[in-house]
């Protein structure tokens, strides 16, 4: 997508090498300043290597052969520049390595910065389709593959080039007749590395395929290792974790074989040319040069073979590099579709033109004839029409599957429905901008997330300017303030990533204070109070009572006791509401409600 993103292709279609590498492109001309720089060095580097087999010829040259004399001072003057050259070209070389891995990480902090924030502009419909630790083998993995490989792979493609195009040049100015040598060779190498790198790139974007793979099975049975232990499952799931590793290591083997395969074969050609450009040359030297028509042509002194032989070097190692280097490029273009596959993927609904913006809110919230369904052909929600008036307390309840988180869901627009429609004080809510409809909602989720900072920090996300003072009386409120104070920090103890140091129960009262704290209008509470025990249960709703006074709340909760006090009560099943009313009204007669309150408190 265009816009924060930078390139971007229709979600859906499957990019070309060339698309992606021109998205890669964008990325590094970013940094167009420190390239240029770049491709300073690289030519300081590359250049200044490239003379010195030229004063090799020279001192070589300078050797009387079968005089028994050596020019010393023409020696020592070459040797001193060939050292100096050296030095020249050592330096610029440390420079750009240094100039490189600036650009690396300055090229992977955006990449992951535009991940990153794709993903939290995506709607809760993707996350809900997707493992996680695919996404983070997308955010670490592969973006470390491609700014690990890209940023070096391109400079280094170019100083190949550099040298490789002035050895050339270079080798024609002292023997246009041993250049033949190449016409044969080079084109075999050309091919030998096109074929590889064509089979390369797809093994290589199977191998990040399956590592996402592995990486989210992984997280998933790290997140539930409770469950496992307890069931003794162990083994069943080393046994399927090897499965998984196995065919992420046997797709890595498969396109690392190709890749190792690349360098081996173009460097035995490489080396067969060399070969042949010594045997000719050594031939042309003793020969004396080749008489054509009674002159002589092509002669070569003993410096000239020497010279070409080591610009032949020159000229056949870049090619090696180049082979070994189009199979990182390979890796990292796969790694990059990927990446880019994650950044392309459709967005949240955009606001409509001209939508309003949530101010003053009621909390009159209706919906009526709702359909909605996932999946084609299945669906969740049949015909659901409602109303909840400001300040009261809808309750939602009935059996597993029902559709009452569904219902909660639409309210915040995590999902449209596919019929019907729900209103805000009148207003659909598709016309409202969602950043202050769901700002006019809080919500407290069963399970509850909590993130590492402070305890002050966790209480305060719904509100960041609250003050310690309103965030303790949220606490009170929560019946947490107590656990809290006794904590060595108080408010400023440090809770762990997701609340690991903590009970379920503490975690839950926090989340419940956060959501005391918010200014919104209405309340969400879906099974708010499920891990909490019966006396703080009661403390809860006593609490709760009194601070829902003035807020549309909305509570989902199996345990029936907490939603006695409820102004209506919706029993929801197979995606209908069957029945609602208050507490008392629903238990005379033989309704559904009657029957889960019995079942619950027989």
């Amino acid at each position: 997508m265009k816009g924060p993103y930078i390139g971007g292709v229709t979600a859906g279609e499957r990019p070309s090498r060339k698309g992606v590498a021109l998205r890669l492109w964008k990325y590094l001309y970013i940094f167009k300043w420190r390239i240029f720089l770049a491709i300073l060095l690289t030519l300081a580097a590359n250049g200044f290597a490239l003379l010195i087999p030229l004063f090799s010829r020279e001192v070589i040259n300078a050797i009387a052969l079968g005089k028994g004399s050596v020019d010393f001072q023409t020696v020592l003057f070459y040797c001193v520049l060939m050292a100096g050259f050296y030095l020249i070209s050592a330096v610029s070389s440390y420079f750009l390595s240094l100039l490189m891995i600036d650009i690396s990480q300055k090229t992977a902090v955006t990449l992951r910065r535009d991940v990153f924030g794709k993903l939290m502009s995506l709607p809760v419909s993707f996350f809900d389709n997707a493992q996680t630790g695919d996404l983070i083998s997308r955010i670490s993995y592969d973006v470390d593959t491609v700014s690990g490989s890209l940023a070096a792979d391109l400079i280094q493609i170019g100083g190949n080039v550099i040298t490789a195009v002035g050895a050339f040049v270079l080798m024609l100015i002292i023997s246009p007749l041993l250049v033949l040598v190449f016409a044969v060779t080079i084109p075999i190498s050309i091919l030998t590395t096109r074929y590889i790198s064509r089979k390369v790139r797809p093994l290589h974007k199977e191998h990040s395929t399956r590592l996402g793979a592995m990486n989210g099975y992984a997280e998933e049975m790290i997140t539930g290792q409770r469950t496992i232990k307890a069931y003794r499952a162990e083994k069943h799931v080393l046994s399927r974790f090897e499965e998984r590793n196995g065919t992420a290591a046997e797709a890595g083997y498969r396109a690392d074989y190709y890749g190792c395969v690349a360098m081996p074969t173009v460097n035995l050609i490489n080396n067969i040319s060399i070969s042949l450009v010594s045997l000719f040359g050594i031939l042309l030297f003793i020969l004396g040069g080749i008489n054509i028509g009674g002159a002589v042509m092509f002669a070569l002194n003993l410096g000239g073979v020497a010279a070409f032989t080591l610009y032949s070097r020159k000229f056949s190692g870049p090619i090696n590099d180049v082979a070994n280097t189009v199979t990182d490029l390979q890796s990292a273009l796969a790694a990059a579709e990927r990446v880019f596959g994650l950044i392309d993927e459709q967005p949240e609904k955009a606001d409509k033109p001209g939508a309003l913006t949530c101010v003053s809110v009621l909390g009159n919230v209706e919906m009526r004839n709702v359909d909605f369904s996932y999946m084609p052909g299945k669906p969740v929600l049949t015909d659901v029409s409602f109303e909840a008036l400001p300040g009261k307390t809808v309750a939602i309840v009935g059996p597993t599957g029902g559709g009452k988180t569904t219902v909660i869901s639409l309210l915040m627009r995590f999902y449209d429905p596919g019929a019907g429609a729900v209103y805000l004080d009148g207003r659909n809510v598709e016309d409202l901008t969602l950043r202050s409809l769901r700002g006019a909602y809080s919500m407290v989720l069963q399970d509850t997330w909590l993130f590492y900072g402070t305890v002050f920090e966790n209480i305060a996300y719904a509100k960041p300017d609250a003050t310690l003072e309103e965030v303790t009386a949220a606490a009170e409120a929560a019946s947490i303030d107590g656990y809290i104070e006794s904590l060595p920090e108080g408010y400023g103890s440090v809770l762990e990533e997701e609340g690991l140091n903590i009970s379920k129960g503490q975690k839950q009262l926090i989340a419940i204070a956060r959501a005391m704290l918010s200014d919104a209008k209405m309340l969400i509470l879906d099974e708010a109070t499920s891990n909490v025990d019966t006396m703080t249960e009661v403390k809860i709703r006593r609490a709760m009572l009194r601070l829902m006074q003035g807020k549309t709340c909305f509570i989902i909760a199996h345990r029936l006791s907490t939603i006695v006090n409820s102004d209506v009560i919706l029993v929801v099943k197979d995606g209908r509401i069957i029945e609602r009313g208050t507490h008392g009204e629903l238990l005379q007669g033989n309704t559904y409600y009657a029957e889960l309150y019995g079942a619950q408190f027989e």
